[in-house]
């Protein structure tokens, strides 16, 4: 898969293309038979009240580092190489939420043949609220030439 930014496009402040996704329990099942990750509190509404979460079952942390991964190979395609990537879980995905990735470019250098990118990175909730800020390097092999 080609990502939708080409090496032109690509320079300190460039955004990243929106990537989106509802968050229900038929996901986090799907992530969890993917990861063998079934925790009660991922899977019942009980369980989850019980830990402290008043609305019930909430989603994964790890998941939502996947959707960083997903947001970044839309954008840069399948032979981007993501070299570091890192986040912090500032609130909990509720069941039914609506979850986008969104970024920007903070720097764009050609190093080696390869075009080596800085970004800034979140999830956003529904409300547009900030859950979960991070930064990520990814290299772009041989797209050095603009």
């Amino acid at each position: 898969m080609t990502g939708v930014l080409g090496a032109a496009d690509i320079r300190a402040g460039t955004p990243l293309p929106p990537w989106t996704r509802r968050t229900d329990v038929m996901n986090w099942n799907r992530y969890a038979a993917v990861n063998d990750e079934f925790i009660y509190i991922h899977m019942d509404d009980e369980a989850a009240r019980s830990a402290g979460n008043g609305q019930g079952t909430f989603g994964m942390g790890n998941l939502r580092f996947a959707y960083l991964h997903n947001a970044l190979h839309a954008a840069f395609g399948d032979d981007a190489v993501v070299t570091e990537l890192e986040c912090r879980y500032r609130s909990v995905n509720q069941k039914g939420d609506v979850l986008t990735v969104v970024g920007v470019v903070t720097d764009a250098q050609r190093a080696d043949g390869d075009l080596v990118v800085r970004l800034d990175l979140d999830i956003h909730n529904a409300d547009g609220a900030s859950t979960c800020p991070g930064s990520a390097v990814v290299v772009l092999p041989g797209r050095s030439h603009a």
